[in-house]
């Protein structure tokens, strides 16, 4: 935890000429009215705080709580200060959901209701990372046919991309019907964004289609004018707001400061999820089927090279398949250094034997253009990564190596790479000396925003902080119930008398039940015994996909949804569909995860609590975040019901319940069960 005291509350009204801060709430209120909403004063806290720190230059830190309306809040500012002062604004959410609220809806709204007060029009454009635009070159054949299996499991720079792309969309069709759907699609839209065609395909299916900003051809590619990417890329940077997600940022914050356009102003939604995604960015791993493929690539192009490739590629395999699970504290094992160092020495050989002049000349000639940046940018890749673990940056802390075997069958041994600590990246790639908000619902942990702020780089206090209050009465509206009479969680699989618990407050709610487990495991066994047990449906996440199963749910009043981290988060149901979020235990991340055993562990050697700092900062935010899956509407009635007697009983308990909303704790479920039976017998047959 940071010694550094959380800032005053921003005081936007004493820092801002009074007549912006009356245009601002002058558009925010006609917004508002567009939308046939009411005036919320949280909302206009918000939105004047947002525009000081944009005309100052500030960085803005505001928790605003469910309900408030924080896009709009951010949005009307945002527009009005780019366009009158020249300056390009990125907008960044982690969601998908909310990126389309945002430039679907919101933005356009906002952008008709300003017009008549500027000088001109304001400009939006939506951009994503590479691999989300089809690639016209890839599919009149300049590149050679993908292979099944993908070369790294390079994530697409789209947020929460799995709640879309889910490993069985497209499942109706075969691979190559989906290819040649994909093929009629390109030919129509006039984006090539995977998320606008509908249905849409299997992540397979689109890699036969779409190329990572590594592969393209650049300006030597002859279908250049027509590139999708790129004319996104184009759009982004003549525009005054540029809406993407937390992954582009990630990617920026990790060395790749083009990924973005240059921008003045960075408004991150959801910040309490930057910190995660930059790690994911940053993170790479290493595997013997990758080398092998990549030498497989070669073979056409760099005999030589591809057959040291593949030998080392035989090697690691070797050398894995003999060295235990775990995080390597100093330094790789000797067997595996020089495992890595070989497939480092062969793909640099790769590397130097594709010439850029071999790249220019093969682009128009079929698939040659294609297939030769495609090995180079593939050789590159390896070599990077085998660089990277060979450097002195596990040495000197900077980042956290581990090895990890496969979970399912063929799945291999793995080299995992991630940094130790992201926040001066962000600090320095996405922060400094430029305007920036932060906000979400959960940007203070313990009471303070301290943890939040250390996480991105401000933890020295460079920051204003504005906590914008809820319009919901928490206190009225919901109850926190921690069982504390259950015995604490333990190893071996769910209590009986947790189980007794669950069934008779899902019977006490008549269903209408979110249940937030702390493995697949609990949530498939708590499952199994309900349905055992009681007469209502239960469904649970893995049985079909995300948006499937919250439709279904929010459908069925009797229903009850059980599921993981997935749910944890981003998860919308209001109303008398979800009267009782159950949490089975404290969200502590695994003792043996590496990132964060090896962050608490610097914590302790700087002499702080690595268990506080790390552990309990990581668990109060996802039951914050779980918490909040309850009050999502002025009407909303309900129960969290934490089954982790911890919360009640152990010191960090307290610290715990700080980040949670501010419902009417109790710990008797007789009390309990007598709320949820009122709320049920209130609702129509």
């Amino acid at each position: 935890m940071s010694d550094v005291p959380s800032p005053e509350v921003a005081q936007p009204d004493d820092v801002l000429p009074l007549g912006e801060l009356e245009d601002v709430d002058e558009v925010l209120d006609a917004v508002v009215a567009r939308m046939g909403g009411a005036r919320r004063d949280g909302q206009h806290e918000m939105a004047r705080a947002v525009a000081s720190a944009l005309q100052h230059g500030e960085r803005l830190m505001v928790q605003a709580g469910t309900g408030t309306g924080k896009s709009l809040a951010y949005l009307v500012p945002t527009l009005l200060h780019t366009v009158r002062s020249g300056e390009r604004a990125v907008v960044s959410t982690a969601t998908l959901a909310l990126q389309r609220q945002v430039i679907g809806h919101d933005l356009p709204l906002v952008a008709d209701v300003v017009a008549d007060r500027l000088p001109r029009e304001p400009s939006v454009a939506l951009l994503k990372g590479w691999h989300n635009y089809v690639c016209k070159h890839k599919i009149a054949g300049g590149y050679p046919a993908e292979e099944d299996a993908a070369l790294f499991d390079v994530a697409a720079a789209a947020p929460s991309a799995a709640e879309e792309h889910p490993a069985g969309a497209g499942r109706e069709d075969s691979l190559g019907a989906q290819v040649v759907r994909v093929r009629a699609w390109a030919e129509e839209t006039a984006t090539g964004d995977r998320d606008d065609m509908v249905p849409g395909v299997s992540d397979r299916a689109w890699r036969q289609v779409s190329v990572t900003a590594m592969e393209c051809l650049g300006p030597t590619c002859p279908l250049r004018s027509e590139c999708f990417p790129e004319a996104a890329r184009q759009a982004a940077r003549a525009a005054d707001v540029v809406v993407t997600n937390h992954a582009m940022l990630g990617i920026a914050a990790s060395g790749s400061p083009g990924a973005l356009p240059e921008f003045d102003v960075l408004v991150v939604d959801e910040a309490h999820e930057l910190p995660a995604r930059v790690t994911a960015q940053a993170s790479v791993d290493l595997t013997a089927p990758a080398v092998e493929r990549v030498a497989r690539l070669a073979r056409r192009h760099a005999a030589d090279a591809a057959q040291a490739l593949e030998d080392a590629g035989s090697v690691l395999r070797t050398v894995l398949t003999e060295t235990p699970e775990g995080r390597w504290a100093d330094a790789l094992p000797p067997e595996v250094e020089g495992a890595v160092r070989a497939v480092g020495d062969a793909a640099r050989q790769v590397v130097s034997a594709i010439k850029q002049d071999s790249v220019k000349a093969g682009a128009s000639q079929g698939d040659a253009g294609g297939a030769l940046v495609q090995t180079r940018s593939a050789a590159l890749v390896l070599f990077e990564i085998a660089d990277r673990l060979l450097s002195d940056r596990l040495k000197n802390r900077q980042d956290v190596v581990w090895c990890s075997r496969g979970s399912g069958p063929g799945e291999p041994t793995r080299i995992n790479v991630a940094p130790l600590d992201v926040a001066g990246p962000i600090a320095n790639a996405l922060l400094a000396d430029r305007g920036a908000v932060l906000t979400s619902a959960t940007l203070t942990l313990g009471g303070t925003f301290d943890a939040t702020a250390a996480a991105v780089g401000l933890g020295g206090g460079d920051y204003r902080a504005s906590e914008v209050p809820s319009p919901f009465d928490y206190g009225k509206q919901g109850i926190l119930y921690v069982a504390r009479h259950l015995p604490p969680p333990g190893r071996d699989g769910t209590d009986p008398r947790v189980l007794d618990e669950i069934a008779e407050l899902i019977e006490a709610a008549g269903g209408r039940t979110l249940g937030l487990f702390s493995s697949r495991r609990g949530a498939t066994a708590a499952a199994e015994a309900m349905r055992e047990r009681l007469d209502v449906p239960v469904l649970v996440q893995g049985e079909d996909s995300i948006a499937s199963l919250v439709r279904e749910f929010t459908a069925d009043p009797a229903a009850c949804l059980f599921g993981t981290l997935s749910l944890w988060q981003g998860v919308d149901v209001p109303g008398d569909a979800c009267q009782l979020v159950l949490i089975d235990r404290i969200p502590f991340p695994r003792p043996d995860d590496p990132v964060m055993s090896a962050r608490a562990e610097v914590v302790a050697q700087r002499g702080g609590n690595g268990f506080m700092a790390v552990s309990a900062t990581h668990a109060a935010l996802l039951l914050a975040q779980g918490a909040g899956r309850l009050i999502r509407r002025v009407q909303d009635r309900g129960v969290v019901a934490i089954l982790d007697p911890r919360v009640a009983k152990a010191r960090y308990g307290s610290f715990l319940t700080r980040s949670l909303p501010p419902l009417w704790p109790t710990t008797d479920p007789a009390v309990v069960r007598a709320a949820l039976r009122r709320l049920r017998d209130e609702q129509p047959a």
